[in-house]
């Protein structure tokens, strides 16, 4: 099976898709707070999956970064109201400095095919 790679740009691509499983580049979002960050990376997330031709269901693993560990209940408000609760995937959560101050949440997501 060819590797499939969609919004492919100079440094990255958006998606990778290869023999079944859909790689998401790291996703950041707009906003003041760390509720309207989370907020706007989930509907990328959700318009990424759908492009690929799959959905939040498939979601295998997520990798999520704050740029403090003091808003993870902030964040996890966000995440508990989106997530597909018969279907949550592996996660993990950890603090990092991230590529600009701005950004306070980054989400990395790899999910089956539809």
């Amino acid at each position: 099976m060819a590797i499939q790679r969609i919004g492919i740009g100079k440094r990255m691509s958006d998606i990778v898709v290869n023999n079944g499983t859909i790689y998401l580049s790291g996703q950041v979002g707009a906003g003041d707070s760390v509720a309207a960050q989370t907020k706007d990376i989930l509907a990328t997330i959700d318009a990424l999956l759908a492009k690929a031709g799959s959905s939040k269901a498939n979601i295998l693993q997520a990798i999520i970064w704050l740029d403090d560990m003091a808003n993870f209940a902030e964040m996890n408000s966000v995440w508990d109201a989106w997530v597909d609760p018969a279907n949550p995937p592996a996660r993990a959560t950890g603090e990092a400095k991230l590529a600009t101050p701005q950004y306070k949440v980054e989400i990395i997501v790899t999910a089956a095919v539809g």
